[in-house]
């Protein structure tokens, strides 16, 4: 089975579908009415009726035209891929925020295939479909498919502001963030729960998770970053998917380092690290540093991880079982450089336990001095604790620690 075919049979089996049969058509062009030919649609119809199938899935996008033409021949239910993913999309959104991307997602795929679907939207609204599907019908479905798609855009307007506003109040705390991207299925959430401690949704099946997560990590220096894990990357991203999760897509801009996670067992790797290299340079990503993550490496043979040098971007680990994941910890803060730790002196009110409390549990305290009501501390914090604790009265002598 080719790799295109298999990662069908994959998104179908994410889907909830079982696979009854697959089959190739190789064409020098496809067929512009049918896609796959009129010969070719009959022996599909044929296959498809002797497995008891429900309907028939292809790996290639279809128009409009192709899309009538082959439901009316085959008298199945057609789904093309970018349809099919945007399904588990639907299943798998849960936060507010994700719904309104697959919907605007779904809308923008449906508006230039509204042409002879007749009473598709009927169920968008009340008193929708009583008419035929003549050219009055098409073009009240069109102004209500509009209508609705700048709405959503609306509404994702104000989560980017809402998004930009916690990014920027992040910025503020001076809080180096790390970004986990990959392809789909590479073990992203998996892992992140692994350093983290979380408890995010994990899955074997693609697209396990849509919306984006953040949550702080403590490094060996005793700095903390703020880890997200966003949804996973697929060969030929639909472009409908693309715009609609820009929201999403856009928490790996703010990254000062991004972890490419990839799954060392799969014999495609190559093909999967290309697209999601592919995938970043489009974003305008190709100058933002990262690690590269060889997740499931307790899978893969001895011959391939002896590829990577120590010390190199290339990281072994097994999110599953922790291998590694001490070593990544340990680049991940020899990496960030953003967070420098620094030695300083604090002058603390005796009371402050807050202040005192955070000295312990974010830096390393070297001394601390009790003169009346006050206490001065010498610690090797992180820059951003040591810029949050600084006041009017704070007395600080910095320096970089060795």
């Amino acid at each position: 089975m080719s790799g295109a075919l298999e990662e069908l049979a994959e998104l179908a089996t994410s889907a909830g579908l079982r696979i009854g049969g697959t089959t190739v058509q190789h064409l020098p062009e496809p067929d512009a009415a049918t896609l796959i030919g009129r010969g070719k649609v009959e022996q599909v119809r044929v296959a498809a009726g002797a497995a008891g199938a429900g309907c028939v899935v292809f790996a290639s996008d279809l128009t409009a035209t192709q899309l009538r033409n082959l439901e009316n021949a085959l008298n199945f239910k057609v789904i093309d891929r970018t349809q099919l993913i945007l399904d588990i999309f639907a299943r798998r959104a849960r936060t507010r925020e994700g719904k309104l991307q697959v919907e605007l997602a779904q809308l923008s795929y449906l508006l230039p295939r509204l042409a002879g679907r007749g009473t598709l939207l009927s169920r968008l609204g009340g008193g929708v479909g009583t008419r035929g599907p003549g050219e009055q019908q098409l073009e009240f479905d069109r102004r209500r498919v509009r209508a609705r798609i700048k709405r959503l855009r609306d509404e994702l307007e104000r989560v980017r502001s809402q998004r930009a506003l916690h990014r920027s109040r992040r910025a503020e705390r001076r809080f180096a963030q790390v970004a986990l991207v990959g392809y789909t299925n590479a073990g992203k959430s998996t892992l992140f729960n692994r350093l983290t401690g979380a408890q995010a949704l994990t899955s074997p099946r693609l697209f396990a998770t849509l919306d984006p997560l953040v949550r702080a990590l403590q490094l060996p220096s005793r700095r903390r970053v703020l880890l997200s894990d966003t949804v996973g990357f697929i060969r030929h991203l639909p472009p409908h998917l693309a715009t609609a999760f820009r929201a999403t897509f856009e928490e790996l801009h703010s990254a000062d380092l991004l972890l490419h996670v990839s799954d060392a067992s799969r014999p495609d790797r190559a093909e999967q690290n290309g697209a999601v290299e592919s995938l970043l340079d489009e974003m305008g990503l190709a100058s933002t540093p990262r690690l590269h993550v060889w997740n499931k490496a307790d899978l893969a043979g001895d011959e391939f991880l002896r590829c990577f040098p120590p010390g190199g971007t290339d990281i072994e680990v097994s999110a599953l079982t922790g291998l590694g994941t001490d070593n990544l910890i340990r680049r991940i803060d020899e990496v960030l450089a953003k967070d420098p730790v620094v030695e300083a002196e604090f002058d603390l009110a005796a009371a402050d336990g807050q202040g005192w409390a955070l000295l312990h549990r974010v830096g390393h305290v070297i001394s601390a001095r009790f003169a009346g009501s006050r206490v001065f501390v010498r610690a090797e914090v992180p820059e951003s604790v040591r810029a949050r604790l600084a006041g009017p009265r704070q007395r600080w002598a910095q320096r970089s620690s060795p």
